[in-house]
């Protein structure tokens, strides 16, 4: 064989197995090879808002907001772009955003912590009397009965709840204190200003506007017993029995003016429900 047929055929059996080689790495790469890493994958930082935020302080001219907002934490930064801005006002309040960038959806961003960090805003005129309501649903604060430079954080009832006695904005303290279901009806009230009894009952079945319809008029209900404390009305105790024998029993010194004529709760307020029925035995 001439030299250069045999330089041709050399040629071509290197090629032929560059090819091949080739096409076998092509074959058996692993899928994520030669690219980034999941570890290496930057993570998204979305727009969040605060956990909490958990007190708020006034400049003595009554114009500088300082928030203490808790925040994620974590190994790496959590936090970016921390800020409070007012919204638009409501009467006799000042709405305020608290907003920051955060990775912390992702949990393997790290930030499983928490820490407290701070935001001030700037507002446009004196607080004076106005509340000042931060985030939705909103955390709300008052200058008024705080010890300066804080502002007081209002409870659920409000900066100013009803004082605890016989009164429609107390009854309605006293239901909010048993956690009743939203649309809860004060069917009786019974009242000496240091004791309490209230009746009450829900709607349950479909959601319906026609309070005619037999379907939306099934109820629930509980006879709740509370006792007056410094913070509004404490309940107590509960049943559905008339009476005083079963509150008495819990509490001696419940009046028995509050409780002698109480009838038991109507059994539909408190429906039973049967074992399933066994079926027949085929004939």
């Amino acid at each position: 064989m001439r030299s250069g047929d045999i330089r041709g055929a050399v040629m071509a059996a290197l090629l032929s197995t560059l090819a091949v080689l080739l096409l076998g790495a092509c074959g058996t790469q692993v899928a994520g090879q030669n690219g980034p890493t999941p570890s290496a994958t930057a993570l998204p930082w979305t727009l969040s808002a605060p956990i909490d935020v958990t007190s708020a302080t006034l400049s003595s001219d009554q114009r500088t907001v300082t928030l203490a907002a808790t925040v994620p934490s974590g190994p790496k930064p959590c936090v970016r772009n921390l800020k409070a801005v007012l919204t638009e006002p409501v009467r006799n309040t000042v709405h305020v955003q608290v907003t920051y960038d955060s990775p912390s959806g992702d949990r393997a961003s790290g930030c499983t912590r928490t820490t407290t960090a701070k935001a001030r805003v700037e507002l446009t005129e004196p607080l004076g009397k106005d509340e000042l309501v931060v985030g939705y649903p909103g955390t709300v604060f008052t200058a008024d009965g705080a010890t300066p430079p804080a502002l007081r954080l209002c409870g659920d009832l409000g900066c100013t709840p009803p004082a605890t006695g016989c009164t429609t904005g107390s009854y309605e303290q006293a239901v909010y204190a048993v956690d009743a279901p939203a649309h809860t009806y004060r069917d009786a009230e019974h009242c000496d200003g240091k004791w309490l009894v209230l009746d009450l009952s829900w709607r349950t079945g479909p959601v319906c506007g026609d309070p005619a319809d037999s379907a939306c008029t099934s109820r629930l209900g509980d006879r709740w017993f509370y006792k007056a404390e410094k913070p509004g009305w404490k309940p107590f105790f509960r049943t559905t029995e008339g009476g005083c024998q079963a509150v008495r029993d819990r509490e001696p010194d419940f009046p028995t003016a509050l409780c002698a004529s109480l009838e038991p709760l109507a059994p539909s307020l408190h429906p039973t429900y049967s074992p399933s029925p066994t079926a027949s035995p085929s004939s």
